[in-house]
């Protein structure tokens, strides 16, 4: 396969901040849907009253996650058929469309149904969100690689794929405390179900603004003759499993879910009976994104000047810290604990903010990489075993952290009342998370990813890609 870049003479536009905002626009969209996930535990535990029963079915449907996104992720790259623009457009098109009630299914609000039926509400729901989501989540992940081969519009495409994300998350994050919890700190399930409807009418309008607004600058397709070698899944898998920047990227990500995902059930606690103050929760997890929004202006020049490897094995670092120090806790819950959980925050994020901006490019070089090694691009395949694995992590993060929450006393039908002692261990339970995401981070980053500045720049020699 030859790639061919278009140029201005093929009537294709340069380069520029419409393509920025349309992929923004893209992971607003994703997380619009996504982002109610963080409420998921709360909901399910807390709500529907399912403690243990919750984290044994989210493991469940890790199953059909393991189908999933590695069979959409075939489908796509096996796809020959000839689109009036881009496969990869019209399936994130028709991903769109589902996920505008998709997201909102995870939230039914029958609190008195039997458990056999909460269970089959909960699974049936969860395959729905899941197939749309995958749908148009993996090609549109797939889409960097395609939207330039210039590595410095990769970090930008890359930064403000995590401005996008940052947006996405604001809303849930910031605005639904003050909505769906009560003056005693305890959740109304039915106000989350019409969140979720609303979130998933406006993912769908950012998608069509990136649908509309997306420029495909780098032709991979190829001419159907009987020469052409035929799709094979086992093949891509392996190529996968050897492509080192790839699993060092998905290592990475895998701990940056379990950090966000995994912990947010037991950060939720902690605001609800140890600091005693759930609407806070939001406005203390958006003021630790001003590092991220800092930083998104500098990826371009910082990745220039010092490689997207170095700079996520930084963050990395800086994340490591912040967990660590995340374990000082003052006696009595004073003032100064909530002020040093918020520095420690503040750090957590920078470190996560640095690997984020610059995390989708280096999953677009990760391609490229299997490219240069074994002939194949495969993004669909690439970026949906990412995603499978990345997935995994949200999944099974949440039922492993909830059983360890169970098991240090967490009781679900107590709602925003749990006993002192279980306020405390969950506090050092969230630090404890933070730091072994970060970990994971550093070592996926640190030792595995193997891609640093200098390796990337023979690697885009070789394939022709631009540096400039």
């Amino acid at each position: 396969m030859e790639n061919q870049v278009k140029t201005e003479n093929n009537a294709v536009r340069k380069f520029g901040i419409r393509d920025c905002l349309a992929y923004a626009a893209g992971d607003l969209g994703c997380n619009m849907s996504f982002a109610l996930k963080g409420t998921m535990s709360i909901f399910w535990t807390q709500f529907m009253g399912m403690d243990l029963w919750y984290a044994l079915l989210l493991i469940v449907v890790q199953v059909w996650d393991a189908i999933n996104d590695p069979l959409i992720g075939s489908i796509i790259d096996s796809d020959r058929r000839k689109y009036k623009r881009n496969k990869f457009l019209s399936y994130i098109w028709a991903g769109s469309i589902g996920l505008i009630v998709g997201g909102a299914c995870c939230f039914l609000p029958f609190p008195d149904a039997p458990v056999i039926a909460k269970a089959f509400i909960f699974i049936g729901g969860y395959v729905v969100w899941d197939a749309f989501y995958t749908v148009a989540n993996v090609p549109y992940g797939s889409l960097l690689s395609l939207i330039s081969d210039d590595v410095k519009d990769r970090a930008s495409l890359s930064a403000w794929r995590s401005v996008g994300s940052i947006f996405g998350n604001m809303l849930p994050m910031v605005i639904l405390p003050f909505i769906i919890y009560d003056k005693d700190n305890n959740l109304i399930g039915e106000r989350v179900f019409i969140a979720a409807l609303i979130m998933g009418a406006l993912g769908f309008i950012c998608f069509q603004f990136m649908i509309r607004n997306t420029e495909i600058r780098v032709d991979t397709s190829v001419a159907l003759n009987e020469q052409q070698p035929k799709f094979n899944v086992l093949k891509a898998f392996g190529n996968f499993i050897k492509n080192r920047p790839a699993v060092g990227a998905t290592i990475a990500a895998m701990g940056m879910f379990i950090g966000m995902q995994g912990a947010a059930t037991a950060v939720t606690v902690i605001f609800q009976s140890y600091f005693k103050n759930v609407q806070i929760s939001g406005i203390v997890q958006l003021f630790a994104m001003i590092p991220i929004v800092l930083f998104t202006p500098l990826a371009r020049k910082m990745v220039a000047k010092y490689g997207k490897k170095e700079l996520a094995t930084f963050g990395a670092i800086c994340s490591v810290v912040a967990g660590l120090a995340l374990f000082i806790v003052t006696p009595n819950n004073t003032q100064l604990d909530l002020i040093i959980y918020i520095v420690c925050q503040l750090v957590y994020s920078l470190g996560l903010g640095i690997y984020s901006t610059v995390s989708w490019a280096m999953m677009g070089d990760a391609i490229d990489y299997n490219e240069w090694k074994f002939g194949t691009r495969e993004e669909g395949t690439v970026y949906s075993l990412h995603s499978f694995f990345r997935k995994l992590a949200q999944g099974l993060g949440p039922s492993i952290i909830l059983i360890i929450m169970v098991a240090l006393g967490y009781v679900g039908e107590n709602e925003g009342n749990q006993v002192w002692q279980v306020a405390v261990n969950m506090r050092y339970l969230v630090a404890g998370t933070y730091l072994f995401s970060a970990l994971l981070q550093l070592i996926g980053l640190g030792v595995v990813y193997n891609l640093n500045k200098k390796t990337l720049a023979a690697m885009n020699k070789a394939l022709g890609r631009s540096e400039n």
